[in-house]
């Protein structure tokens, strides 16, 4: 009789060891960029055998925001990932990730989604939380990847994650950028020519308030400079931008050592939302 205390060891007691390889996933939502492809070279280097999922999830979207207009290529995408050696792709339908009658859904408490995107977009990250929950459970991966674009979703999944005991690794990737230091994004293909251009001042700003933090300046200071550093630059508002601890999203009592922190801003440009993050 084994006698077990780790969940690892429960599962492995149980089942077995279910295959001779280790498995990864990429959730994602299509119109994939090389940020997406970037995922799957992390997971690649991670596990043995890979899933993507191209799902555009509609209980993150409020009334009002993009669900219709989302860009959809899925010939494009299928044919980006079997060139990046992605093993499995799996393209539920709504009706399959929210079966007739579903009544559940996965809520994180407290005050990581309860800020920054979580004070814009109180939705959000139920949505994200739920999809996610039932993504991980439906491919029982070994090790799934999200980028560190997404900063503040990522820690919101981290303690899902934890707390559900769902036994998969969450693992964040750094954030790929255009030579002029945009974040890549599916949403980038919303900006005109002229925005484009405008669009690289706010990871510009990011860096120079990083900057100015590591040298001593008082990060609420830096920030407020910042944010009037973006506007000027043509944005036409900033919902926030914001000095953290790197660990939990905590306000700090004023600078931490130099990569213990994050800046996470949220910024329109014309009728777009762009989201960025660093380390600080």
């Amino acid at each position: 009789m084994d006698i077990v205390s780790s969940i690892q060891d429960l599962r492995v007691s149980l089942l077995g060891r279910r295959q001779a390889h280790r498995t990864g996933l990429v959730p994602t939502m299509g119109a994939l960029h090389d940020g997406h492809l970037s995922l799957i070279a992390a997971a690649q280097r991670e596990a043995d055998r890979i899933a993507a999922t191209i799902f555009v999830n509609p209980t993150q979207f409020a009334a009002g925001e993009d669900f219709t207009s989302y860009p959809k290529t899925l010939d494009a995408d299928l044919e980006a990932l079997e060139h990046a050696g992605c093993d499995v792709v799996f393209v539920p339908a709504v009706e399959t990730m929210y079966p007739t009658g579903s009544a559940t859904t996965v809520t994180v408490n407290g005050p990581l989604t309860q800020t920054l995107e979580g004070a814009h977009r109180p939705h959000f990250f139920g949505g994200v939380a739920t999809v996610v929950t039932k993504l991980l459970a439906a491919a029982q991966a070994d090790v799934a990847v999200f980028g560190e674009k997404d900063y503040q979703q990522l820690k919101v999944i981290e303690r899902m994650a934890a707390d559900l005991l769902l036994g998969t690794e969450i693992i964040g990737a750094p954030t790929v950028r255009a030579k002029d230091g945009l974040a890549l994004s599916s949403r980038n293909t919303y900006l005109s020519p002229s925005e484009r251009d405008i669009a690289p001042h706010l990871y510009r700003a990011l860096t120079s308030a990083t900057d100015a933090i590591a040298a001593g300046a008082d990060p609420r200071l830096v920030t407020e400079q910042a944010t009037k550093d973006i506007q000027s630059a043509g944005f036409a508002s900033v919902d926030y931008l914001d000095y953290r601890a790197a660990k939990d999203l905590a306000q700090p009592q004023g600078a931490l050592p130099v990569g213990q922190g994050r800046l996470l801003a949220a910024a329109w440009l014309g009728t777009t939302r762009l989201i960025d993050n660093v380390s600080a």
